[in-house]
């Protein structure tokens, strides 16, 4: 049986310790409810009503919130004064595809106006559905008072400003997807408590976004996701964004001539599937990570302080290697390195393990996947230093030749205290007979380094 201490640990979101094997497990939400359920009669007297909302706001999805709160009178009253976390998803529930936008638009407004405390609330709906302004407006006025948290991913007809109805209040984290922003008023549209911001697929000026930033005094996370960003005749296709409070920033399918951030205590910087002729980071030095993944960019700068850099990942990108590691040459602190499907701009170009052991000795992993040449190989495993603090090696290949087989083994050599390596390689479906026969080789050369280095766990994924 569980009793009401129990469901108290449930209630406040700690993990539920099995009384037969003393194993932790994390407790789905439907089995949380049914638990709760099922030892209803037991415990309901000496359950207060506001860990029921607590337990009720832990399930999330609005119809399962909504079908435990008819148990009895007392879990009624905590969906109507303490229930602070609704969900409205068509991933939680498929019939929802079903119901027309009127009938959805009904139910939401139904559920919102039967709560009084709503501090969380998220409406994510397919492409086939378009919402009246006029009662999602009716849902944020109604909930303004309260709300800590929006993710509105629902077209609306007719457009209206969104941010206009959540500024000037408590607001701490906006999710806004396939809607758009306008005429955005710095001395009116303020979020004074706002720290995420999540902008996927909206329509918004370079002006209006200069200008929602600068309300923004205490935002640290901005996501950008195929924005789509008017340009005025002045600005050309060049972008300058400032916030001196952000820490985390995320830009994926954008394209811009120049895109100038300036950002004083940025942590992370993510570039995902973008077009910059130029991309500059005006900081003071603080860049922790730095991801970079099907990039396109003629001029990268991500200042001269990168000395607190302690992640580099980069994949699908090509680049000068000399220049790339001068800019982050300085990062001693660096110990995790992914270079992965990266192509040099020089034929002789190559990452030499010398370089990476001395200017990053606290490197614990090491991802590298490129093009393996014959004349230069050789350059990237003379010298002698070690990767001494390596402990997970990850190599890759997109064609597959015997070369392949003297790179790994020479990475093996050099990282002594290595404990597990991962090797990802790519095989055609038609495969000829010289592939067959460097596969064959491959798998025995494996074997052979398996027996060798029976400490290192070995992993190989084909794709």
């Amino acid at each position: 049986m569980i009793y009401a201490n129990d469901l108290l640990q449930l209630a406040l979101g700690l993990k539920w310790c099995t009384y037969s094997t003393g194993e932790l497990h994390s407790v789905p939400m439907f089995v949380l409810v049914n638990l709760v359920l099922v030892n209803l009669f037991y415990t309901m007297e000496h359950l207060p009503v506001e860990v029921i909302g607590n337990i009720l706001s832990h399930v999330a999805s609005a119809r399962d919130v909504v079908i435990a709160s008819t148990t009895c009178k007392k879990w009624r009253e905590a969906w109507h004064n303490h229930l602070h976390t609704l969900k409205f998803s068509y991933c939680d529930w498929p019939p929802f595809l079903e119901l027309t936008s009127d009938r959805l638009e009904i139910l939401i407004t139904h559920t919102i106006f039967q709560t009084k405390a709503l501090q969380n609330l998220t409406i994510f709906m397919d492409d086939e559905h378009e919402f009246s302004a006029a009662p999602v407006i009716a849902w944020l006025m109604y909930t303004r008072d309260s709300l800590r948290q929006l993710r509105y991913n629902v077209r609306t007809t007719p457009n209206f400003n969104i941010i206009e109805k959540c500024s000037r209040q408590r607001l701490e984290v906006l999710t806004l997807s396939r809607n758009s922003i306008t005429g955005v008023e710095p001395s009116y549209l303020r979020f004074p408590c706002l720290n995420s911001l999540t902008l996927c697929f909206v329509s918004i000026s370079a002006l209006d976004l200069s200008l929602l930033l600068s309300g923004c005094p205490k935002l640290e996370t901005l996501h950008m996701v195929g924005p789509e960003i008017a340009m005025s005749d002045s600005q050309a296709s060049s972008m300058e964004l400032s916030s001196p409070s952000l820490k985390d920033f995320l830009v994926e399918s954008v394209g811009l001539d120049k895109f100038i951030l300036e950002a004083d205590s940025l942590e992370k910087l993510h570039l995902k599937d973008c077009t910059f002729e130029g991309f500059e980071l005006v900081g003071k030095g603080t860049l922790k990570i730095l991801e970079i993944d099907d990039v396109s960019v003629i001029h990268l700068d991500i200042g001269d302080g990168t000395e607190n850099l302690e992640i580099v990942d980069v994949r699908n990108f090509t680049f000068m290697w000399p220049k790339f590691y001068h800019m982050i040459s300085k990062a001693s602190k660096l110990h995790k390195l992914r270079l992965w499907g990266v192509v040099f701009d020089e034929e002789d170009e190559v990452v030499d393990i010398d370089t990476i052991s001395v200017c990053f000795p606290r490197l614990k992993h090491l991802s590298l996947s490129y093009d393996l040449r014959d004349g230069v190989l050789h350059y990237s495993l003379q010298g002698s230093s070690c990767l001494m603090n390596v402990v997970v090696l990850e190599l890759g290949w997109t064609t597959i030749s015997d070369l392949f087989s003297v790179w790994v083994a020479g990475h093996l050599e050099r990282c002594p205290n290595l404990k597990k390596l991962v090797i990802y390689g790519f095989v055609s479906e038609l495969k000829t007979h010289e592939e067959c026969q460097i596969l064959a080789r491959f798998s025995e050369f494996i074997l052979q380094l398996g027996r060798k280095y029976s400490h290192v766990r070995f992993k190989i994924e084909y794709e």
